[in-house]
Parts: C-alpha cells; structure tokens; sequence
C-alpha cells in the first residue's frame, strides 16, 4: 500500500476514495469488484471490506451517493418542468450510474437506496403540491415521475435522439406540458 493511500485511510478517506474509484470504474464501463476498486483507489485488498460486505454493498453505496447527487441536481432545478429535464439529463450525463441506481434491486426494510430515492419523491410531491394545489400531489408526482424515467430510457437506450442536449430538453417540456394540460381543453368536434 502507497504511503499517501495509507494516509488517505488515516484521514478517513477510505470509504470515499472506494466510492471514486468505483464510480470511476462504472461510468469508464469496467467491471469492477472489491478487489479491482481496492486496487484503483491503491489500498489492500482488504481494505474495502472495512465498510461494504461484499460488492452488492458497495453498488449499494454507490446508488445512494447517486440518489443524493439526482437530488441535489434537482433541488436546484425550479418549476416542475425543469425537474423532468434535470432529471433526464443526469440520466443521459452519468449512464451507468442512473441505470445502477434503477436496475438493482433493494431491500425496502432497510436500504440507503431506498431511503435517498423517497427523499427525492417527497421533494417532487412538495413541489407539484405547492405548484398544483388541487390536484393529488401523489398521483401526479408518480405520473411525473413515470414520464421522465420513461423519457430518460427512451434517450439511453437510443429510441429517441440524445445528441443535442437541448433538444432533449425541449422534448422533456413539451412532454411535461403535454400530460400537464391534458384534459384541460375540451378536443375538436367533442361536445
């Protein structure tokens, strides 16, 4: 082990450098274990075990510092749009991340996971109950919800283009605006 990775560890940094060089490992598209992770941060191989049982724990970790940074993305977001497009562009900027943080299963007893993303479903609720007050700010938070991660796939998986990130964003408003005003006006000819 290095001398300044050891410090690192003094410092306690371990757990952090671990989930850097795992984060790096997952967004450069490298299948990475304890032991890959342990040697990128350069510690013992050992070392990861002093916070994550074994890899699942780790991609855990992982999910819920993305959850965190998704949350915090859409803290600063404003107006209930622009969290669909903020949402959608996390999704496209860090891939593998998102399809982590979605594509594991968790356990809802007791999961860091599942705890960061109901963070993030009370703030979206407190923002369309804020915004629209007489509508059924659960309902309308999970359908909100539903359309951007859709959106988001959609993009990743390339059955809608994601070159031009403004254009992704104009896509996620007029579909945020769509489902919004539907119902709102009567349809041609309907009587």
């Amino acid at each position: 082990m290095s001398t300044s990775a050891r410090d690192g560890y003094h410092h306690g940094d371990l757990r952090a450098a671990l989930l850097r060089s795992a984060t790096e490992m997952l967004e450069a598209g490298e299948p990475f274990s304890l032991r890959a992770v342990a040697k990128r941060a350069g510690v013992s191989a050992t070392a990861p075990y002093r916070h994550y049982a074994d890899k699942d724990a780790l991609e855990s970790a992982l999910a819920t510092e993305g959850f965190r940074d998704l949350g915090e993305r859409l803290a600063g977001a404003g107006g209930l749009a622009e969290l669909g497009v903020a949402y959608v562009a996390f999704a496209l900027e860090r891939p593998a991340l998102f399809q982590l943080m979605f594509g594991n299963p968790c356990d809802d007893a007791d999961d860091p996971r599942v705890r960061a993303a109901t963070e993030i479903r009370r703030f979206v609720k407190r923002v369309i109950a804020t915004t629209y007050p007489e509508a059924d700010a659960a309902a309308l938070a999970t359908a909100g919800w539903a359309l951007v991660h859709g959106l988001a796939f959609l993009h990743l998986d390339g059955k809608l283009p994601a070159g031009d990130p403004a254009e992704v964003a104009d896509r996620v408003r007029t579909s945020m605006a769509a489902i919004l005003t539907a119902g709102r006006e009567s349809p041609a000819g309907g009587g």
